[in-house]
């Protein structure tokens, strides 16, 4: 019972570690675009974590640990609406599991599954919709996540696999399936306006960047809960070995993705250093309790360095990205993904093509749906506000608010 009860309150810990990943997520996306539409990026911030939890609770976390039935394929598990307390003799069950208790499960669970969407809040920023955008989290958090969290971490037919697919935090899991959906968004989307002008990429500076820098640290110390939540106890040995490679993986993302752009663009980029920091931590996710240390550096310093050309490559395809999400959750979830089967305990052959075989499965699942929900928005309601909305911005246009009332400045 004192197992348990130490099990669960690191649990809880690391659970609020990673809900105040969300005030990271929301002073980095307003820190990287401009003051005129604050108010709109934090509105659909606290939408994403407000609603998700409740779509989670309704429908989500059964859909995403399934009973599995004898026959079941492991593709889709049964649909049961709302959460009720595991009892047993009258009382809530206390062997649901060793490390923590039904409800500590779910509010865990729970923080992971906002994620995904707030991911796309970035990439779509400035220039979508705000009703589109609900309905979209609305669809993507409460029945995409879940299905394709099911596939693995529900004991699914990823994990039925004779060598099973490993995402041990949710390099795929989460931030791939965020990141594919926040391409297709981009793509349907199209660039903001002067983003890409006479054949040229213009770069769009953030308003605040020392808020932005807050939400990259904020971020890094929600990842000790991210990552140090995930292996489900307070086992010392693995949960001191996954706060360390996770630490070492950030910042070598970061140095690298520092020096990379300097040696590329000729200057010292906060904002490249900023990003590969999450590059690093993102890249990490997926095996952070398989590997040493030496690992996780390696690891980093890749994702540190496919930040910086990924960042290029968006833009040489005139997609627009106003906080670098795609680079950062995709590129970087897809390898941290893929480094499973070449690094660490698992590394072998066979998990490499299970790795591989994983992330071309949520690839097609997040990329069918994304666009399936998301183009049915643009040819009903429309997705993209007009050009004077744009260009006065999306505060007053869409909230009839200024975040900073006193410092109006003419933006365009």
């Amino acid at each position: 019972m004192e197992l348990l009860t130490i099990n669960n309150v690191w649990m809880m810990i690391c659970t609020a570690l990673v809900f105040f990943m969300h005030l990271g997520f929301a002073f980095l996306e307003i820190g990287l675009t401009r003051q005129k539409n604050t108010i709109n990026i934090l509105f659909k911030n606290i939408f994403i974590i407000t609603v998700g939890l409740l779509l989670y609770a309704l429908v989500g976390f059964n859909l995403m640990y399934p009973n599995w039935g004898a026959n079941s394929a492991g593709y889709l598990g049964d649909f049961i609406f709302g959460i009720s307390e595991p009892l047993k003799n009258g009382t809530l069950d206390l062997t649901y599991n060793e490390g923590y208790t039904y409800w500590t499960d779910f509010l865990f669970q729970g923080m992971f599954a906002a994620t995904a969407a707030t991911i796309v809040s970035g990439a779509v920023a400035e220039r979508m919709k705000i009703l589109p955008f609900m309905i979209f989290t609305i669809l993507y958090v409460g029945f995409v996540y879940p299905i394709a969290g099911s596939w693995k971490w529900g004991g699914g037919f990823l994990d039925q696999l004779a060598t099973p697919f490993y995402d041990f935090a949710g390099s795929t899991l989460v931030h791939s399936v965020g990141g594919w959906a926040a391409l297709v968004a981009v793509y349907l989307l199209g660039a903001r306006i002067g983003k890409f002008e006479n054949g040229k990429t213009q770069a769009i500076p953030g308003h605040n960047i020392p808020i932005a820098t807050a939400g990259v640290l904020i971020l890094w110390l929600g990842w000790f809960g991210f990552n140090g939540g995930s292996v489900l106890s307070a086992d010392p040995e693995l949960t001191s070995i996954t706060l360390v490679t996770t630490c070492l993986a950030a910042a070598a993302g970061g140095v690298v993705a520092a020096l990379a752009s300097t040696i590329m663009y000729k200057n010292l980029d906060l904002t490249m250093f900023l990003n590969g920091i999450l590059g690093g931590l993102v890249g990490i996710t997926a095996g952070a309790d398989q590997m040493s240390p030496m690992d996780a550096i390696l690891i980093g310093a890749v994702a540190g360095v496919l930040i910086v050309f990924a960042v290029n490559l968006i833009d040489k395809l005139k997609l627009d990205d106003p906080v670098g999400a795609i680079a950062v959750h995709l590129a970087c979830g897809i390898w941290g993904t893929l480094a499973v089967g070449l690094f660490g305990n698992l590394a072998s052959g066979a998990q490499f093509i299970s790795q591989l075989t994983g992330v071309a499965c949520y690839a097609v699942f997040c990329i069918a749906t994304s666009f399936l929900i998301i183009f049915t928005l643009k040819k009903t309601i429309g997705i993209r506000v007009s050009e004077k909305e744009e260009i006065e911005g999306l505060d007053m246009h869409e909230h009839g608010m200024d975040a900073y009332p006193d410092f109006r400045l003419n933006e365009h």
